[in-house]
This record gives structure tokens, sequence and C-alpha cells, in this order.
């Protein structure tokens, strides 16, 4: 096979390099836009929800384009960048009465997955208050996870997809280049974790990890359409001991090297960071490992 190019994990031979050129031909109006999504019809480029693979098409083109290999049309419109423009979620009233005492005091604790739901904004706002590192719109796959307890949000969790390198995870899991790129959507990242500040109940972090990753494949798979098998966070020891995650059964996987994933120095430029995991199933290393 004769590659020319490759872009996330889907490599161009000079076939498809030929294709490409006779989409672009034949369609001489046809805009950026609309060329890849008559590319990912072409190929049944898909996510696992049976949406186009729109976005990481376009990127292939404009790849291709930028290496001289196709003649795209021109840029017709500069849409507006979202993210580059939001505000950050503002202030909400919430009663902070102190909740204090044993677990078994709090009751029944609801957990409630509020992304694209009227929740959200309150997810967004206890994140951006309370959490360390304030609140970041996730880009890609994610849930948000608010618990309640007799109709009061006592923490909030979220989750997103997992960063493509991460090496003591890789290590871990002892899977392969190319199985990392088909199977990394099976593992889930675990970006925040609050427990509202007026909240103090003893082992209550560690029971919620527990009680959430029961939960987190299923209702994954419900939005996006397939399972998870993996889940991993982050931990800066310099503030945190990961403390509820290792009472939680989490695994220890190693530190990061700090240097992010657009380093060019080979320097850490961040701070180090420990990687925790934990398996979902029992097959997990067989699952992610597979390339077919």
């Amino acid at each position: 096979m004769d590659v020319v190019f490759a872009y996330r994990g889907r490599p161009v031979t000079e076939s498809d390099l030929g294709q490409i050129r006779e989409l672009i031909l034949t369609h001489p109006q046809a805009s950026r836009r609309a060329l890849s999504k008559k590319l990912c019809a072409a190929w049944q480029w898909q996510q696992p929800n049976g949406a186009p693979r729109d976005m990481v098409c376009r990127g292939l083109m404009l790849g291709l384009h930028r290496q001289g290999l196709i003649d795209l049309p021109s840029r017709r419109r500069r849409p507006p960048n979202p993210l580059a423009r939001r505000a950050r979620p503002g202030p909400v009233v919430i009663d902070r009465t102190p909740v204090r005492g044993a677990l078994a005091t709090l009751g029944a604790l609801e957990f409630v997955q509020v992304r694209r739901t009227a929740a959200e904004p309150l997810f967004n706002a206890l994140i951006e208050a309370h959490h360390y590192l304030g609140y970041t719109q996730p880009v890609g796959e994610h849930l948000k996870y608010l618990v309640y307890a007799g109709g009061r949000p006592l923490a909030g969790l979220a989750w997103s997809s997992a960063p493509r390198h991460l090496a003591p995870r890789d290590r871990f899991i002892g899977w392969s280049a190319a199985a990392r790129r088909r199977n990394i959507r099976f593992v889930a990242y675990n970006t925040r974790f609050l427990i509202a500040p007026w909240v103090e109940v003893r082992h209550l972090a560690s029971h919620l990890l527990g009680r959430m990753v029961r939960r987190l494949s299923t209702d994954w798979e419900q939005l996006y359409g397939h399972p998870i098998y993996f889940a991993e966070t982050f931990v800066d020891p310099q503030r945190f001991a990961g403390t509820c995650y290792r009472a939680a059964n989490w695994v220890h996987l190693g530190r990061t090297t700090g240097r992010g994933k657009d380093d060019l120095t080979h320097r850490p430029n961040r701070s180090l960071k420990d990687v925790l995991g934990y398996p979902l199933i029992a097959q997990f290393r067989e699952r992610l490992a597979a390339v077919r």
C-alpha cells in the first residue's frame, strides 16, 4: 500500500488521492464542508453513533491541501469560534448549609447526567466557583454528573475523551500504536471531581467514585453508541495524594513528563501529574489491544 499521507490514524494512498481529486473535479461548486461530507459518505467514514466524521475529514483534506497534494476551493466564510468567545460560568444561588456526618446519614444518593439538560449550567457554575482548575468546556465526547442528596447537589464529576498519547497508561495497557488509534475512544478521562466545600462527609469521595465507574460505560454508550473499557485521571501530587482514588481501587500507573501534547522542546513546561487508572471490565487489555 503506497501511503502518501496520514491523519488521525487514517492513511491516504495514491488511489485515495485520485478519488479525492475526482470528487473535487466532479463538484466544482461545492464548498469545503460539502466536499468533506461527500468524502465521508464515499469512504463510509462514520462515528460510532452513525454521524459522519465531518470535522476529522475536513482536517485531513486541509492537510492534503497544505501539502500540495490536492487543490481545495477557496474558503467561503470563517464561522465564529464559539469556544473562543464563551463566557465564563457565572455564580449561582445555592443552599450552602454545611453537610456533616457519617455517609449513611446522607440517605439515597442520586447521580444525574446533566449534559444537554437544564441542570448543566449549575454544574458548570459549581466547577468554575469551587474547583481549583475552574471550568473548561470539554471537546469531543463527554459527560457531566451532579450527585444529589435530599434534592441538594453535593458533588460533580466530569468525563471526557482521553488524551491520545499517555505513556504510563499505554505501557499499562500494552497496546500497539495502531490499536491505540483504533480504540482510544473506549477510554474515558475524569477531568473534574468536586465535592462542594460545605460538604464534610468521611469516605464520600471514594464512595462516589465506586458508584460512578459502575454506570459510566452504560451512560456513555447510550449517548455515543459505544462502551468504555478503561477510566483514567491525573492527580497533581503537589496538591493531592489521590487518596480517594486509591481507596476506590484505582491503580497508580506512573507520572507524566510535564511536557504536554504539543511539546517541541522535550523539556518539562508544566507540573508533573500522577496518572491513575481503573479497568471497567476484566478483559480490558484484550479489548483495547485488538486491531480488528
